[in-house]
């Protein structure tokens, strides 16, 4: 498995631990949720960084009391079809407030580097080296969105100079 950030491929500097496995006392380390929040005082109380697998199957309001001691969530693309964790990862950045690195896992592939960017993942695994020019290239391919999300950019809409916004319903209802 490669790791994708910022375009190129970085070795990754967590170390996964399984449930039964012990934790290394000063490595960065990613843990399954189940383990996480059986366990959240101890791994709070860790001087190395924490990082939790979190399946798109649970809530991540489960996971909001411990966001502030997290330093990675990966959220979990368990088949092509499944994109769950689209609407996860939204909910981390934009309600939840999670300024940590958030992992797109499983499958990931590269139709969706751009949407994934867009809803908030900053980091990307990946099976392929040839994934990594390909996220460079899809993350440049558009530079114009419609739809609004947490990643900062300015929509078309907002950009437009000197036209008042219209409320969204209003909007609606003239179609």
């Amino acid at each position: 498995m490669q790791l994708i950030k910022g375009g190129r491929i970085v070795e990754d500097g967590f170390a996964r631990v399984a449930d039964d496995a012990p934790v290394p006392d000063r490595l960065p380390v990613i843990v399954p949720a189940a383990r996480f929040l059986a366990e959240a005082d101890a791994f709070a109380a860790r001087e190395a960084p924490t990082g939790v697998v979190w399946p798109n199957d649970r809530r991540v309001a489960e996971l909001a009391p411990y966001l502030d001691r997290l330093a990675l969530v990966g959220l979990v693309f368990p088949v092509f079809r499944d994109g769950r964790a689209f609407s996860q990862a939204r909910l981390l950045r934009e309600r939840h407030g999670f300024r940590g690195e958030l992992r797109a896992t499983g499958q990931v592939l590269r139709d969706q580097f751009l949407f994934m960017l867009r809803a908030g993942f900053d980091a990307f695994e990946v099976t392929k080296d040839a994934d990594a020019a390909a996220f460079a290239q899809a993350a440049r391919r558009y530079s114009v969105f419609y739809q609004p999300t947490g990643d900062g950019r300015v929509t078309a809409r907002a950009s437009r100079v000197g036209r008042p916004a219209r409320d969204s319903l209003e909007r609606d209802s003239l179609l």
